[in-house]
């Protein structure tokens, strides 16, 4: 009986769970396995034979300066990326659900620029700084005006901006549910407490809305410090690489520059930061809300 009931367990898990297990393990797990096998080689990408070199890999990704000024920058990009795309997220929220007329429709507006990929986004964006507003430059001040890309703040301005621009969309749903999952009769105790609008929103419905802050932050972070496509299309590290972002040089030196190992070395670096990063945020916030 105890068998038949595992083996129906089995069954079950395989029949809903399965193919999704089968995906993830073959797109996930096996490759980061495999990746991590040849930080340990040094494979040219093309001959069979991997030889094992220990860790020299890890000794030349430590020794790499512009992987670790790609990777200075990144944290700075992302630094100001999480900080700005979560407190429009959060302000576009609040509109949304303060009962303002045609919020649904607002809504829909907000999060399509999330559904555009990078590599088609960084590219409209850049005819937008190179043209429209550079036009719109020499027409005020009646003379010659270069883009924003040609300069190394002003790339980075532009990265943050699109960044920005494309991601609060979708952090805003996440407030949204947070919004909403306060109960209103707690609203209403405050107000009838004597608080106005802003103090009953600081004092009871952010303290609530901390697991959506978790969330969104945790999801600013990794695709902040992953972004590759709209470093690719936007900027391609230019100015003379003053924008080439920690997973740009990764792709670099793994397939342009065709050491597979470094790379590959590099890129489980970057992964182990973003993951320590991560998950201490996490961490401090599930902590908080318990807290809380």
């Amino acid at each position: 009986m105890e068998r038949n009931k595992m083996s129906y367990k089995v069954s079950q898990f395989l029949m809903f769970a399965g193919p999704a297990s089968i995906l993830f393990l073959g797109t996930v797990i096996i490759p980061f396995i495999y990746g991590l096998y040849l930080t340990f080689t040094s494979w040219d990408g093309v001959s069979k034979a991997k030889p094992f070199v220990g860790l020299t890999n890890y000794m030349a990704a430590f020794a790499d300066a512009p992987y670790w000024q790609a990777l200075g920058r990144t944290v700075v990009y992302s630094i100001f990326s999480v900080l700005f795309i979560n407190i429009v997220a959060f302000l576009l929220a609040y509109m949304v659900t303060s009962g303002v007329k045609g919020q649904n429709f607002f809504r829909a507006g907000f999060f399509i620029p999330n559904l555009i990929g990078g590599i088609v986004l960084g590219y409209v964006w850049k005819f937008v700084f190179n043209r429209a507003f550079v036009a719109i430059a020499e027409s005020i001040s009646g003379g010659t005006a270069p883009s924003l890309l040609s300069t190394t703040n002003g790339a980075m301005f532009c990265l943050i901006l699109v960044s920005v621009w494309q991601y609060a969309g979708y952090m805003m749903l996440i407030y949204v549910a947070g919004f909403m999952s306060v109960p209103e009769s707690l609203k209403e105790a405050a107000m009838i407490d004597g608080c106005n609008t802003f103090q009953a929103t600081m004092n009871v419905t952010i303290p609530l809305m901390r697991a959506s802050f978790v969330q969104c932050i945790f999801l600013s972070i990794t695709r902040c410090f992953m972004v590759y496509d709209l470093n690719l299309s936007l900027t391609k590290g230019e100015p003379f690489n003053s924008s080439v972002m920690a997973a740009m040089h990764v792709y670099n030196q793994a397939f342009t520059y065709k050491n597979y190992g470094t790379g590959q070395a590099e890129a489980l670096i970057l992964f182990v930061v973003c993951a320590i990063i991560g998950v201490t945020q996490v961490y401090i916030g599930k902590k908080g809300e318990v807290a809380a």
